[in-house]
């Protein structure tokens, strides 16, 4: 069944009605070519909650749909997991976001550190974000997701750490870290409700110093194993070791 995201507004519950508007109005007449009577899935990409509809009517510039019935959303993970990325080269961050949302991340943040090749003044990094929430978006319809997670603005690594701070598992993947087990136990002690954060740094690494300061905050220097992986599959491996335990306990 395809999925939808609208605005909570569109949703009219009392009266059994939801209005899809904008660009999946084409999608669904022209692309998928959907009749009236089909079925398909809406969410409000917030509260997490699965709106299953039947097409009512096709107009030039809405769809309006039936609504059957509500659930709450089985996709979602119990606890929220946000990503501090540092900022990759090229277009390795779209990666990044995609793959993130399809494992579960809840939302991903862009951190500017000190190895980060790539420099965004505001102007640019207002058109990134944008542009990178729009993936986001599609790959939470992809994967059926409850909810589109937020992509934030660029934060320096201070300002990531600060946001960090209240959190209840905070991991930094760290080259010279060691002792595998202690990585596992630390994941394994993550249980639904709790938000933790997971830093990745970009190519290059985290500095030293960089390090230093998030251990000083209380942030937990895990190893990934043998080998060192490029930012984009530390992340991977980080998210998919933390819905596999989340999933696998639930």
């Amino acid at each position: 069944m395809y999925q939808f995201f609208v605005d909570p507004a569109q949703i009219y519950e009392r009266e059994k009605k939801v209005i899809i508007q904008g660009n999946d109005v084409n999608h669904i007449k022209n692309v998928l070519r959907m009749k009236v009577g089909e079925e398909l899935s809406v969410s409000n990409g917030a509260d997490g909650r699965e709106y299953h509809c039947v097409i009512a009517g096709l107009q030039e510039d809405m769809v309006l749909c039936e609504l059957r019935f509500i659930r709450e959303a089985e996709t979602e993970l119990p606890s929220k997991v946000y990503l501090f990325q540092g900022l990759p080269k090229a277009d390795k961050m779209e990666l990044v976001i995609q793959k993130a949302v399809e494992l579960g991340v809840f939302q991903v943040i862009p951190v500017a550190t000190k190895r980060c090749v790539v420099k965004l003044d505001d102007k640019k990094a207002a058109s990134k974000i944008q542009r990178w929430q729009g993936i986001a978006e599609a790959a939470a319809k992809q994967s059926k997701r409850g909810i589109v997670p937020q992509i934030m603005f660029v934060m320096s690594f201070q300002e990531a750490l600060k946001r960090a701070a209240e959190m209840d598992v905070r991991m930094i993947p760290y080259e010279l870290a060691e002792d595998m087990g202690k990585t596992r136990q630390i994941i394994e002690s993550i249980r639904p409700g709790q938000e933790v954060a997971v830093f990745i740094g970009p190519e290059g690494g985290f500095e030293e110093k960089e390090i230093e300061q998030a251990l000083e905050k209380g942030i937990e220097p895990v190893t990934l194993g043998k080998r060192i992986l490029r930012t984009e599959t530390a992340g991977f491996t980080m998210l998919s070791w933390i819905m596999y335990h989340l999933e696998g306990n639930s």
